[in-house]
């Protein structure tokens, strides 16, 4: 199934989200995010950047959703190329895609602008917020996400605890293991017991990009420091996924990746 969406893309299959439809509110041929992940399917960030602006009006993603054909999609997700808080507009979007929709609505975020009012305000709006959390120690933050010279891990960390605490919908925790972080799993899990998710997502890279997968049998032991706190915690290698048809397979892999 093809067309020519330029907001939308997907839907995908998501261990996680089961047969998400991906709403990218940035939109820009580059990369537009506040981190250089050493992860990231998407490539080097030349420009990391923190300033929200405005990039896609929301009339333009509400005339393409409403002209979606009859396909069956779990969750609308704002996420694409780059970081979804960075656009000014995601409370509206969100607002918007409510008046019209059913499905439930998630956000996936690199967590770095959660310190912000304006952004925790949009983002209680949605049904499903899923923040990173890839390091310990400042020192960690910088290696693995290599975040713009203006953010605090600390800041952040204590902005995820007090979000956690407003939001009223279901609130995860991704954590993307590599060889840069994996010895850190254990504080890794002691901050995310303190913050207090519904679930924790125990990830590493499956795309093709700069860093190594872990295997399955690591993977699995850095889950069990989540589990000994009782944390409900999902590993990507055991997660099943649905068999669903992109709208556009071109789009989906310029701002997803291509699975391993």
């Amino acid at each position: 199934m093809q067309s020519d969406f330029k907001y939308i893309y997907g839907p995908v299959p998501s261990w996680r989200l089961g047969s998400s439809l991906g709403i990218d509110l940035l939109s820009r041929d580059e990369k537009i995010c506040s981190f250089d992940c050493t992860y990231c399917q998407l490539g080097r960030n030349k420009a990391r950047q923190t300033a929200r602006g405005l990039y896609v009006p929301v009339e333009d993603v509400v005339r393409e959703i409403r002209s979606l054909p009859d396909i069956h999609i779990d969750y609308l997700t704002f996420s694409g190329r780059g970081e979804p808080t960075l656009a000014s507009n995601l409370g509206d979007a969100i607002r918007a895609l409510k008046d019209i929709r059913r499905e439930k609505i998630a956000v996936i975020t690199n967590s770095s602008l959660i310190p912000m009012e304006e952004v925790q305000t949009d983002l209680l709006t949605a049904d499903l917020v899923m923040a990173k959390l890839d390091a310990a120690t400042d020192d960690v933050f910088n290696a693995i996400n290599r975040p713009s010279k203006d953010l605090s891990f600390y800041e952040i960390i204590n902005a995820l605890a007090v979000f956690r605490k407003k939001f009223a919908g279901k609130f995860a925790l991704q954590v993307m293991f590599t060889s840069l972080n994996k010895d850190f799993a254990p504080r890794i899990a002691e901050i995310a017991r303190a913050i207090g998710p519904d679930e924790v997502q125990i990830n590493t890279p499956l795309r093709p990009c700069a860093e190594k997968p872990l295997p399955a049998s690591e993977l699995q032991s850095l889950k069990v420091y989540f589990d000994m706190y009782g944390l409900n915690s999902k590993n990507v290698y055991e997660a099943e996924k649905k068999i669903v048809d992109p709208l556009s397979d071109n789009d989906t892999l310029r701002r997803r990746g291509k699975e391993t």
